[in-house]
């Protein structure tokens, strides 16, 4: 696939539309400024924003990965597949979102100890205060950790952490050969 073919053919399917990159990125739910780096070649969407683009721009999913239109239209098969594909992508978000809720509701729960802990005549002794020390620092770690992933920041963060973990592993089979 062609990033730079497909960002021309994205670009013309939105002047097309007479939209600006900030029109669209509201459709989607995104900045300009990713709209902009889809449009240039430097990154790809996501799978449910192509979907979405497509449906917006009235094209199939294959010419805008091909980065130009097709004569021929996608046969039932191929967009049963792609929609399975979105339904898994839906489903793996649904999961994440449902851990940081966990995550979330843990938090709050040990915020809740630290404030029973510290209104009762418990915090004066030693162990209490210890465990009360501990509960906040855990609850502040989930709070910070669920506030990150919720945020654009959390993709970033887990595609930094693949190609981190491609350079690892890359490295590790250099020194072995």
């Amino acid at each position: 696939m062609d990033q730079q073919k497909v960002g021309k053919f994205l670009k013309e399917l939105r002047s097309e539309k007479a939209l600006t990159q900030e029109q669209l990125a509201e459709m989607l739910g995104v900045s300009n400024r990713s709209v902009s780096r889809w449009e240039n070649g430097a990154t790809m969407p996501d799978f449910d924003l192509l979907i979405q683009m497509s449906k917006i721009y009235t094209v199939e999913i294959g010419e805008i990965l091909d980065g130009e239109r097709k004569d021929r239209s996608m046969d039932k098969y191929e967009e049963e597949t792609l929609m399975k594909i979105a339904d898994y992508n839906i489903t793996e978000k649904e999961s994440l979102i449902k851990r940081l809720h966990i995550v979330c509701l843990a938090g709050l729960v040990g915020m809740a100890v630290c404030i029973v802990i510290d209104s009762s005549e418990l915090m004066d002794t030693q162990p209490y205060e210890a465990i009360a020390s501990a509960v906040l620092g855990l609850v502040t770690g989930a709070l910070i950790t669920a506030a990150i992933f919720t945020s654009r920041y959390g993709a970033k963060l887990r595609a930094a952490k693949l190609r981190l973990w491609k350079r690892i592993s890359q490295g590790g089979r250099s020194d072995e050969a």
